[in-house]
């Protein structure tokens, strides 16, 4: 009987979690999902608690965790700690993803205006960066225009799904761009009322993210 491939997903906020493993059994249900969860990564991120250094080990050390489970690869969430995410794949022997590598990618397929909606504050440059590397490398002529969607998070934080999604679709309904992206795990729960709200393409993470794990272990 063939095994099913195992997956590790390493999660910095528990808002993520539902949205990949939706995107999972749209995708690739025959996939096995593990979690792993630090709640501290992000809160820390944003308060400046500790150095981005000491962030970094410990996003190596979940995946030296992660390992230990026996997956077939490794999917970070958090799109805060791309510097972390990076080191831990360059010494991992099983494919590791960034959260926003694959919609980054698919992104510059629709065309040279990308919109990008964030709601997470501290996550955006290294997005930016991120995005502005893979441009490089592509010899693409794209531009990245990144809008903070305010309240957002707080409102998906207290529950509130309903407000966050109708926050980013307002916003998205007021722009003009070749494609959106919808920047964090957690924002792909608005996915439905942003194409509700405009006829632009949207991606999210965790669609674009299975979609290339699944090839990469498949």
């Amino acid at each position: 009987m063939a095994i099913e491939p195992r997956i590790a997903l390493i999660h910095a906020t528990r808002v993520a979690i539902k949205p990949v493993e939706d995107a999972a059994k749209k995708l690739w249900p025959e996939a096995e999902l593990v979690s792993v969860l630090d709640e501290a990564l992000s809160a820390d991120r944003s308060s400046n608690r500790v150095s981005e250094e000491e962030l970094n080990t410990r996003i190596v050390d979940l995946a030296r965790y992660a390992e230990r489970l026996e997956p077939d690869g490794l999917l970070y969430t958090c799109s805060a700690f791309g510097a972390g995410i990076e080191q831990a794949a360059r010494t991992s022997p099983i494919p590791v993803l960034k959260p926003n590598e694959a919609m980054f990618e698919a992104a510059l397929n629709y065309g040279d205006s990308i919109v990008m909606f964030y709601t997470f504050a501290p996550a955006a440059a290294s997005m930016e960066t991120e995005f502005s590397e893979l441009v490089g490398v592509r010899q693409s002529s794209a531009n990245l225009r990144s809008i903070y969607v305010s309240g957002a998070m707080d409102a998906l934080k207290r529950g509130d799904a309903e407000t966050h999604n109708r926050l980013v679709a307002d916003a998205a309904a007021e722009i003009e761009a070749d494609v959106i992206m919808l920047a964090h795990f957690s924002t792909a729960q608005a996915a439905s009322a942003v194409r509700a709200a405009s006829r632009i393409p949207v991606l999210t993470s965790p669609e674009s993210a299975v979609a290339k794990l699944k090839s990469v272990v498949v």
